[in-house]
């Protein structure tokens, strides 16, 4: 009984030291000119959507949620965000080439249609990123125009 008692005391004292260690936050001021929201002609609709649904992870400004400013959530979000910058910036669109962007929007629609992104664990909490059957049919509609803009 005493083992862990120790246990548990050390495992409080952990969890409270590891709120002091802080996190690279992902957040912006500004919307840089290069922005895809900002270059392409985008319906308010799928704007909105995109932004919903997307945009927390995959551009320089994430609307945080109240549960981020809790140690090791934190360090879950923001590995999640890294990740997904690395993979695509919405914020940084129009400094890719457009080949770059055909692969890109070509992975857009895969994961949106196959139901991959937004990932499980987002909408989770984010219910609202979820997309419909005709949201996801005017998503990718706009996506593939726009490949075949390119």
């Amino acid at each position: 009984m005493k083992a862990v008692k120790i246990i548990a005391i050390v495992l409080l004292v952990a969890f409270v030291v590891i709120q002091f260690i802080p996190v690279d936050r992902n957040q912006s001021d500004s919307v840089p000119k290069t922005d895809f929201m900002l270059v392409n002609d985008v319906p308010s609709d799928i704007k909105d959507k995109l932004r919903v649904s997307c945009y927390d992870c995959h551009s320089n400004n994430t609307q945080y949620p109240w549960y981020n400013k809790v140690q090791p959530v934190a360090w879950f979000l923001e590995g999640h965000i890294k990740e997904g910058k690395s993979e695509l910036n919405f914020n940084e669109w129009d400094a890719l080439s457009n080949r770059r962007k055909a692969s890109k929007l070509r992975s857009i629609i895969k994961q949106i249609e196959s139901g991959e992104m937004p990932l499980a664990s987002y909408t989770l909490i984010h219910k609202d990123a979820i997309f419909s059957e005709e949201e996801t049919k005017q998503v990718v509609k706009y996506m593939e125009n726009l490949k075949d803009s390119l």
